[in-house]
Formats: structure tokens, sequence, C-alpha cells
């Protein structure tokens, strides 16, 4: 067996209408300290967006929605902060369209395929 590491993970979720409280997971952040890996994938249901808000601004969620990946690579202002403060950074809460979840935890021998794994049961 090999070695497995430590891994922290949040959700993205989509609340078109932050008043409703209505919400459809957008996304996973994963965070693993051990291999010094953060990484967001997102994969947008437009339809289920759509149920919860024919007026959603899809274009708007897409956006927000890619920049939680840039943060992740390290684009723009994150570029100089280590992969731990840029998760904390993206799970931190709000009160906006696109927000985190609550973090859970779980133990891998890949992260990057913890994080395919992930967005594959939970979000799509």
């Amino acid at each position: 067996m090999s070695e497995r590491d430590v891994f922290e993970y949040a959700l993205v979720r989509v609340v078109p209408r932050i008043e409703r409280g209505e919400l459809i997971n957008a996304g996973v952040v994963l965070y693993c300290r051990a291999k010094s890996y953060v990484a967001a994938r997102t994969h947008l249901d437009e339809h289920r967006l759509r149920a919860l808000d024919s007026e959603a601004d899809v274009d708007g969620v897409r956006a927000a929605l890619r920049a939680v990946e840039g943060v992740c690579d390290a684009a723009g202002q994150a570029a100089g902060d280590n992969p731990g403060q840029r998760f904390r950074w993206l799970i931190a809460p709000r009160s906006t369209v696109v927000q985190p979840g609550p973090v859970h935890t779980g133990l891998t021998a890949d992260p990057e395929a913890e994080v395919e794994r992930l967005l594959d049961l939970l979000v799509r």
C-alpha cells in the first residue's frame, strides 16, 4: 500500500439568490500540505443553475469559478502566497453568489486524482 497523506477539501457552491439559500455544487478545492498541493476543479451545470434562478448571471458565475481556479494556480495577487494560504483564503466564509462549503478531510496517495474523483462524486 502506498503512503497516504491527509488532505482537506471544500465544495465550491453557487447560491444564485442568497436570500433563498438554494445552491448547487460547482467545484472542489483540495489542499494537501504534505505535497504542497492546492487545486480547484469546477463544473457548472447551467441547466441546474437556471432551475434555481432563470435570470442567473451564468457568465458572471463562470468568471468567478475561473477565478477560484486561478487562485489555486497562483495567478494574480495570489502569486506570492503558499498553497496553504491560497486554500485558507478560498475557504473563508463569504456571502457571495460563489462561496465555499464546510471543510472536510481525508487520506490520499494522489491529491490530483483525488480532486478529480471528488468532482465526479460530488459535483457532476
